[in-house]
């Protein structure tokens, strides 16, 4: 087993050390929406970088997701079965 010569000093340890910091984010104004980004990346608001539209934003109220898209078409089904049996009746 590898054991060390000498004792580490307090100066060599640390200056080791110097470089396992967390760096600092640097955060910037994007300049289409002006919310807070990280500088070099995607607007995650507005989806453009360098005043390119990299990923495509639907607008606001009409974007859902999977679940409540999948309810809403279940419930227009049910919906029309209703109306179909009212029109057999008759």
């Amino acid at each position: 087993m590898a054991v060390p010569k000498r004792r580490v000093s307090r100066s060599k340890r640390d200056k080791r050390r110097t470089h396992d910091r967390l760096k600092a984010v640097n955060i910037v104004e994007c300049s289409r929406c002006h919310s807070k980004k990280i500088s070099h990346r995607v607007c995650p608001n507005c989806g453009y970088y360098h005043g390119e539209e990299i990923i495509p934003q639907e607008e606001k109220g009409k974007k859902k997701g999977k679940e409540e898209a999948g309810k809403e078409e279940a419930g227009k089904e049910k919906a029309d079965k209703k109306e179909t049996k009212k029109e057999a009746k008759k």
